[in-house]
């Protein structure tokens, strides 16, 4: 299966299939069944009470033991029934997205329905609105539908590829998850518990979710059903299916608006869960592949929704048998989801072969800019970045002047001011080398892999720092500053090496990079979730400041890192410039031209790496600056790395620079982590660019 688009049927296999639809169909199909049957079966037997298997079985037999049933009734009903809602909702919906957009990599998390439908719940409740449970699943519909309208439009529908719809949808999912993390904490006490309830949890307190949300499920995957037959002939192309007699539009407008309601169903009764609608489909069409009539969606509907229902369940009892019962209480089931299906995802990507030119790399123009332009943007930028240093050590929640600022630079401030500037310049100096590595090591990384969307937040290298870090800080408390400088180093390597040694090993494919790096990444930020909740799950704030890169209490001891980093990497990266054009255009020219292409990645990966490394280190997690700046500045100056490197370095240093001024000025004396607002900055800027290169084309 490529996951650039997805397969065409072919007319005859959709005119015949149906009248004889197939022994290994019908086998396939009882098989699936029996499975979901028994893993229900086991997850019932599950719980935190003394009620075993063996009370279960009685209980179907007609014991008459109250206390069993109560349990049954007030805890293991309602949690199978959860996961069988959720399973059954994010597997169809995931299928359907991609089929209208015939796009294997489409599903409620890359089109960020989640992050929209999860943003929207979380600003009801931050602002104290109370809704009645529809009216929750109209509001997460109201939020997921916003962003996969602007997902899909800004990717064309997602029929121009995989790496542009992930890129509109990371860029999205980013700014709303931005969002989202902002009302956390400013609204902590409205939304209490809604952390852990942002990765998905099953944990349910009656059948009122079932009650009323089961019937909207049933009609709306009973509508999809019946259209199957229409679903079936858009794959074949817009042009045919209108020559068929398919109105193409409204079928795709209704398909995408019920595959959104379903992604909306299940997020109001669980929470975000992840990848169960990207994995459930991605499973099935595998099988398809072998099996005659499971392409046809009326099989391809029911098959991705029983799937859904084993991975949910499967996570599930998969949890509780591992950490227990009662330990499993505070675990989201979807921190196993995100993991188990990011570990499927990499291995579907390793297992993935080129199949023709439309899944190489756009090749990049390396035509020069106009003379002088490029200095002159350059030149701007460093008196953009001074005027930032500047507004960043005078403003906050206490405002100075720029005379203030003079005294301190030459030793004559009162103690009044002293004490603000020497708290505040280690936080000014640690977001402009942290903005400046992680917009040099995308721009690394996105040259050597040839691929827009590579950058260290979405390859998971930020992630795996951080997962590094927050290990180290979880199992030695009172661990030091270099100790947990150590830990996100090596968490960023060891990911550096999965990620990069899965994704080059057989030649540099774009798809099979990004779905390693999409993988690896989510199963990260999981990993960074499941430590959280399971050693300190009240300390909801700790979490999300961390994850979203803080300044707040840096001293020059955490610069140390990063500045080291940069001394040793960009003599490198800047050496090694015409290195980076060679390679952003294909794969043969640089080797015709002597270039040892293998050495050269490996030397540019590892000061990505090390970067990176040392940016988590020093502030935390910070996505959105490796992404955004490098594309920027070829926006600026061209391709060219020799201007595109300081270009895309000064606008990443200001960037952060400006995103932690504003949180620290904007609510003063409240804060809001740089990383928040670098995402909200940076969001606008991303989606104006992937808009603009959409009409370009």
């Amino acid at each position: 299966m490529a996951p650039e688009t997805l397969t065409r049927a072919q007319p005859s296999a959709i005119q015949g299939a149906g009248a004889r639809p197939g022994f290994r169909l019908a086998v396939f199909g009882l098989l699936l069944v029996a499975a979901t049957a028994v893993l229900a079966l086991v997850h019932i037997t599950q719980g935190t009470s003394t009620v075993n298997a063996a009370d279960i079985i009685g209980l179907i037999l007609g014991n008459d033991d109250a206390d069993t049933a109560a349990v049954v009734a007030a805890s293991r009903v309602p949690r199978l029934v959860a996961g069988v809602l959720v399973g059954v909702a994010l597997g169809v919906a995931g299928v359907i997205m991609q089929s209208v957009s015939r796009n294997a990599l489409a599903s409620p998390d890359t089109l960020a329905v989640n992050a929209g439908a999860h943003l929207a719940i979380v600003a009801v409740a931050a602002f104290g609105i109370q809704v009645p449970l529809l009216g929750a699943v109209g509001v997460a519909f109201l939020g997921g539908i916003a962003a996969a309208s602007l997902v899909l439009a800004l990717s064309g529908a997602g029929q121009s590829g995989s790496v542009r719809l992930v890129l509109a949808g990371s860029a999205i999912a980013l700014a709303f998850s931005a969002l989202t993390h902002a009302l956390l904490l400013l609204f902590a006490q409205e939304t209490r518990n809604l952390f852990a309830w942002g990765s998905g949890s099953l944990a349910q307190s009656g059948m009122e979710k079932f009650v009323l949300l089961a019937p909207l499920i049933g009609v709306v995957v009973a509508v999809l059903l019946i259209k199957s037959r229409s679903l079936d002939l858009l794959t074949l192309g817009d042009d045919q299916a209108r020559v068929l007699g398919i109105n193409v539009r409204s079928t795709q407008v209704l398909a995408i608006v019920l595959a959104v309601l379903l992604a909306a169903a299940a997020v109001t009764i669980s929470g975000p869960i992840g990848f169960v609608g990207l994995a459930a489909p991605a499973v099935v069409r595998l099988a398809a592949a072998k099996i005659p009539g499971l392409h046809r969606h009326v099989a391809l509907i029911l098959a991705s929704a029983l799937m859904g229902i084993f991975l949910v369940l499967g996570a599930d009892v998969l949890l509780r048998a591992i950490i227990g019962a009662q330990t499993a209480v505070e675990v989201p089931t979807g921190v196993v989801t995100t993991i188990f299906g990011a570990i499927f995802l990499v291995i579907l990507a390793h297992r993935m072969r080129t199949s023709g030119p439309t899944r190489e790399a756009r090749s990049v123009s390396l035509r020069p800019t106009r003379p002088g332009a490029g200095a002159a943007v350059v030149v701007l930028l460093v008196l953009l970045v001074l005027a930032g240093i500047a507004a960043g050590l005078l403003l906050g929640d206490a405002k100075l002047l720029l005379g203030d600022l003079a005294n301190w630079v030459t030793g004559q401030a009162g103690p009044v001011v002293s004490s603000v500037m020497d708290a505040r310049f280690p936080r000014v100096a640690a977001s402009l080398l942290a903005g400046a590595s992680l917009a040099l090591a995308g721009t690394v990384i996105q040259a050597v892999t040839r691929n827009p969307l590579a950058e260290p937040s979405i390859i998971g290298v930020s992630g795996g720092a951080g997962l590094g870090a927050i290990l180290v800080i979880t199992l030695v408390p009172l661990a030091g500053f270099w100790t947990v400088s150590a830990g996100a180093g090596i968490g960023a390597a060891v990911t550096a090496a999965v990620v990069f040694g899965l994704a080059f090993r057989g030649g540099l494919q774009t798809d099979r990079f990004v779905l390693v790096g999409i993988g690896v990444s989510a199963a990260a930020m999981a990993g960074i979730t499941l430590l959280i909740v399971m050693t300190d799950p009240f300390n909801e704030a700790k979490a999300l400041t961390w994850l979203s890169g803080s300044t707040y209490g840096r001293s020059m001891e955490n610069l140390i890192p990063m500045s080291i980093a940069l001394l040793i990497t960009v003599p490198v990266i800047a050496s090694l410039h015409r290195t980076q054009d060679l390679l952003s255009l294909d794969e043969d020219t640089p080797k015709l031209l002597g270039i040892s292409v293998p050495r050269s990645r490996m030397i540019l990966l590892v000061s990505a790496v090390v970067l990176t490394g040392s940016a988590v280190a020093g502030i935390g997690v910070i996505g959105f600056v490796g992404l955004v700046a490098p594309h920027a500045a070829r926006a600026l100056v061209g391709a060219r790395h020799k201007l595109a490197i300081p270009t895309a370095v000064l606008l990443g240093a200001l960037l952060v620079c400006v995103g932690d001024m504003i949180g620290r000025t904007a609510i003063a004396p409240q804060q809001l982590p740089a990383g928040l607002l670098t995402a909200l900055l940076g969001a606008p800027y991303f989606v104006w660019l992937l808009f603009r290169s959409r009409l370009a084309r």
